[in-house]
């Protein structure tokens, strides 16, 4: 590991090749050498869903955890030390400079995710941004047009909609195993009050950004992005953030998505998706654990379990490294248009309160 008791004697513009800067992600062509080497993620922020990502990149064959860059020099090193990253940087400017990097890891609360992806992409650097992908529709228009003038890939990292249960969903839904699709109902809920970033309105508090990109996220995914009406209503903090909503979404063919979502209590985070042959049970609708398949007469047909994974968080950090080894600047799995139209369900929720 290459450490160093000041940051400033960090050599970030080495002699060896594979570190030089050569704006590999500002080309439209593949960097070809991620294929035969380790993808290397740099972690900004180094709180506790910074630390998930660690421990997941840690376990992983194809990436490794390259840097780590946090507001105090020694909150960075003591990540750095626990996480086993290879550098510690304590100014997230520092670390955007270092050409050794491959892809970014943004694990800041929501209302700094503009501003933070807004400096990686200025530094050249490949961007995986946490959900809520921003604060509004404005500011991830913004993020999104930066990454696309300067050619580089920016992907929002909502995990569920990378991992390969969320295909074998769709593969139940399109075998017409359970029919035509009425509506679903899905919750998901936390005792979250304790967590000061979360009853903060200037840190972009509240379970909209933080739960409900879940929720939509999920009813999206089965019904899709073309809701007709939206329906909520929502009970507030003393502080004015969203602690609990419910949300109606319909669909022009008459489909329903009931939402519920809420920081003061623990759910049992589960989907149901209704067909005119039967339904599907969901469990943990955020970070799929086993559907169920019933028919109509309520009789259980098959169970499916979610295969070993670490985490889960794997799934997006590899989808970025193929992603980046074609040149993209956007990841299949969450493009940049369903980003913007869950930004705009958001915008549109919030407008109703």
């Amino acid at each position: 590991m290459i450490k160093s008791d000041n940051i400033s004697d960090y050599k970030k513009h080495t002699t060896d090749p594979i570190y030089k800067s050569d704006n590999r992600n500002t080309t439209t062509n593949s960097d070809t050498r991620l294929e035969n080497r380790k993808l290397r993620l740099a972690i900004l922020g180094a709180g506790g869903i910074a630390r998930k990502m660690a421990e997941t990149v840690n376990r992983m064959e194809k990436v490794e955890l390259y840097a780590v860059a946090s507001r105090t020099e020694e909150k960075a090193r003591q990540f750095a030390d626990t996480y086993h990253a290879s550098r510690w940087y304590g100014s997230y400017e520092e670390m955007v400079a270092d050409d050794g990097i491959d892809l970014v890891y943004i694990a800041t609360p929501h209302s700094h995710h503009k501003e933070h992806t807004m400096l990686c992409l200025n530094h050249n650097r490949a961007v995986l941004c946490e959900k809520a992908f921003a604060v509004n529709t404005k500011e991830a228009e913004d993020m999104i047009r930066l990454a696309k003038e300067k050619n580089i890939l920016l992907a929002e990292a909502m995990w569920v909609r990378y991992m390969p249960m969320s295909f074998t969903l769709k593969e139940i839904i399109d075998s017409d195993v359970i029919g035509k699709i009425t509506g679903l109902t899905a919750n998901l809920g936390y005792s979250l009050m304790q967590v000061e970033r979360l009853i903060r309105p200037e840190l972009a508090g509240g379970a909209l950004l933080d739960l409900a990109p879940y929720t939509l996220n999920f009813a999206t995914w089965v019904l899709g992005d073309n809701v007709s009406a939206i329906h909520t209503t929502m009970t507030p903090h003393e502080t004015g953030v969203d602690k609990t909503e419910f949300i109606n979404l319909i669909y022009p063919d008459g489909a329903i998505a009931g939402l519920f979502t809420t920081m003061e209590s623990a759910t049992d985070r589960r989907g149901v998706i209704y067909g005119t042959k039967g339904y599907i049970e969901v469990d943990n609708i955020n970070n799929y654990e086993a559907f169920r398949i019933y028919e109509n007469d309520r009789r259980l047909v098959q169970t499916i379990n979610c295969p070993a994974q670490i985490s889960g968080y794997e799934y997006e950090v590899l989808a970025c490294k193929r992603a980046l080894e074609k040149g993209l600047t956007e990841c299949p799995e969450m493009p940049h248009e369903h980003t913007l139209y869950i930004m705009r369900l958001f915008d549109e929720i919030r407008k109703s309160w």
